[in-house]
């Protein structure tokens, strides 16, 4: 029935049902620790597919989710329509402007490669990972200590409301959905097409050195004492790691904006108390290369535990309790910067005004009465926890527009956020 629904809506893309062996594929989200089920996956190719999609989805009360990379979805939902966006995938920049233009289905690797031609870069993360869920989520990437959130670059956006009309909504069209959807995720349309802002950056200092773990107390304390000082040139990160050998490692993560003198002048603090490398490396780079440098080649999809808190400090019994787990993996990330400083039109993203995050790979760290209980959307894969990514004045405020544009819920991604 949906399958000859969408059919007689124009939905030009292909459809896949339960049994088929491309929708085994197409479901599965990169996280595999998920495992949706939805009644139907059909691939939009542009916005009237997206369009004749959420129409058909209305009519026949099935909810729609929507999945491009999978790097978002925490949900394991049974039912409804899932909408594959990732071959809408056309970037288009505008130099004069300093903007790019993604769809949704656009990686991030695709918006830098199109971008540094004109000496331009986004506010990009994992360069493999997709620009539109990324965006919606936030977006605390490589260069936001300097140029603030990714979602607080966007300009425009072109969507399609959960009642199936297409609309370009901006600060002066809609306000109130173009402000819920800069962190508020895909609670409130489906994206089709995002306009955001470029930042002149060619080169930076960045990379990963490793060190013995035994400098690893040392050199968080270094990190708690320096972080406050830090330059909004430099976004760095404090990191521990199991090695495939049971090992452990420490790591120093760093992206700067200025030349390799002075970024290790910069810096100094903090590869001062990590010692000597014994592996990695840092050097001037062009943005591209610097993504693959910090992130190293695309992850596999698997299955992961992750867990991520804000902290307002990291002291002594914080520091030994990461040091002292069974994760797999530690990472300790200063915020603050451009991202505690957004503009008074900003959006709901994030708890700006809290300096450290750690997130834990497998094992879930015991954070003592440290965490601040707020939370990050991007990182965050238990969905029970949504509203503690947003201040209790903005998620009150969400809860207001999803009842303006989608009381009946038609938008149901893992992130859900409840009409209010």
């Amino acid at each position: 029935m949906t399958y000859r629904a969408l059919r007689a809506a124009g939905f030009q893309g292909r459809i896949h049902l339960p049994g088929e062996e491309r929708y085994e594929l197409e479901r599965l989200p990169w996280n595999r620790a998920f495992d949706p089920r939805p009644d139907v996956v059909a691939e939009a190719t542009g916005p009237e597919d997206v369009r004749a999609a959420v129409q058909v989805a209305r009519a026949l009360g099935l909810p729609v989710s929507v999945q491009s990379t999978g790097h978002g979805t925490v949900s394991s939902a049974a039912g409804g329509l899932m909408l594959r966006t990732s071959g809408m995938a056309r970037v288009t920049v505008d130099p004069s402007w300093r903007t790019a233009t993604a769809g949704p289905g656009a990686l991030w690797s695709d918006v830098i490669a199109a971008a540094a031609p004109y000496g331009l870069a986004p506010l990009s993360g994992t360069p493999w990972v997709g620009v539109t869920g990324y965006t919606l989520g936030g977006g605390a990437g490589w260069l936001s200590r300097a140029y603030g959130l990714a979602a607080d670059s966007v300009v425009r956006a072109d969507v399609v409301t959960a009642d199936g009309e297409p609309l370009t909504i901006g600060p002066d069209e809609h306000p109130d959905l173009f402000w819920a959807l800069r962190g508020g995720g895909g609670n409130f349309a489906v994206v089709t097409a995002l306009t955001f802002r470029l930042y002149p950056v060619e080169r930076v200092f960045a990379g990963m050195t490793l060190h013995p773990v035994e400098r690893a107390a040392d050199t968080l304390a270094a990190y708690r004492a320096w972080a406050p000082d830090e330059s909004d040139e430099s976004n760095t990160a404090v990191l521990v790691m199991r090695l495939p050998d049971g090992g452990r490692a420490l790591g120093v993560r760093a992206v700067c904006l200025a030349s390799a003198e002075e970024a290790r002048r910069l810096l100094a603090p903090l590869l001062d108390a990590a010692g000597e490398p014994v592996g990695g490396g840092m050097a001037e780079l062009s943005f591209a290369e610097a993504g693959t440098a910090i992130a190293g080649p695309p992850s596999p999809p698997m299955a992961v535990s992750q867990h991520f808190d804000l902290v307002e400090d990291l002291p002594d019994d914080l520091v030994g309790a990461l040091l002292g787990s069974g994760a797999r993996a530690v990472e300790v990330r200063h915020w603050g910067g451009a991202m505690a400083r957004p503009g008074a039109d900003a959006g709901p993203a994030g708890h700006r005004d809290v300096p450290f995050s750690v997130l834990t790979m497998g094992e879930r760290v015991d954070l003592k009465g440290h965490a601040t209980g707020g939370t990050f959307l991007n990182f965050l894969t238990d969905p029970s926890r949504t509203a503690s990514a947003y201040t209790a004045g903005d998620h009150a405020r969400l809860a207001q527009v999803k009842k303006a544009w989608d009381p009946d819920r038609v938008l149901r991604p893992g992130h859900a956020i409840l009409p209010g």
